[in-house]
């Protein structure tokens, strides 16, 4: 009786199977499209021209802080929306040091990493009420008091003292810029370098 038993067995076990192979897989799409649209915009065309440095005015060891630069960021929508921004590093992989909250300044001319630069947002009003600005590191499901753009992260505004984003038809805020140049040791300036940072500020309806 045992070879019944054994094949009686291996039949079980190869019909447990076939029972739970699944034969179908269910695709589900949501989302919604917002009424309204928000605009960011920045002075002069979000150009800024910190002039020229003098290579013998940077420090061999440490970095370098630039003077800091300041524009003003304006966000207007049709209609109270809840927003935030999102920002992209145009010169991924060239900030010093690999810090989340650094955005590059491109290459020398010998592929090395020139520097990098803080974006702060400071003074900020959602609809002319003084606000607070708020970061989320996991797309909006929470947030957290903080003022400066994080690459991978959202910024947002509350009028509250709840750390939720606030609706609003028009933000402001004062943008910070503070550029710093990386050891002058590690880099080749034996001819001119363009400092050349670039970030795409993308607005993301919550």
């Amino acid at each position: 009786m045992k070879p019944l038993n054994t094949l009686f067995a291996a039949l079980l076990l190869t019909t447990a199977g076939s029972a739970v192979a699944a034969s179908s897989v269910d695709l589900t799409v949501r989302g919604l499209i917002t009424p309204s649209a928000c605009e960011p915009s920045l002075p002069n065309g979000g150009n800024v021209d910190i002039g020229k440095i003098s290579a013998k005015d940077l420090k061999a060891d440490s970095y370098t802080a630039l003077p800091f630069q300041s524009l003003q960021l304006t966000v207007r929508c049709d209609a109270a929306t809840l927003m935030a921004l999102e920002p992209k590093d145009n010169r991924a992989g060239s900030e010093y040091e690999n810090d989340t909250g650094l955005f590059g300044l491109g290459m020398t001319n010998d592929s090395e990493k020139l520097g990098g630069m803080e974006l702060t947002l400071l003074n900020a009003t959602a609809d002319g009420v003084a606000s607070r600005v708020i970061t989320s590191f996991n797309n909006g499901t929470s947030w957290t008091p903080l003022h400066m753009f994080q690459k991978g992260a959202l910024l947002s505004v509350t009028a509250s003292d709840v750390n939720t984003p606030t609706p609003v038809s028009q933000m402001t805020a004062d943008m910070i810029i503070r550029p710093v140049i990386a050891p002058a040791n590690g880099l080749t300036l034996n001819n001119e370098v363009a400092i050349d940072g670039s970030v795409t500020l993308t607005v993301k309806y919550l």
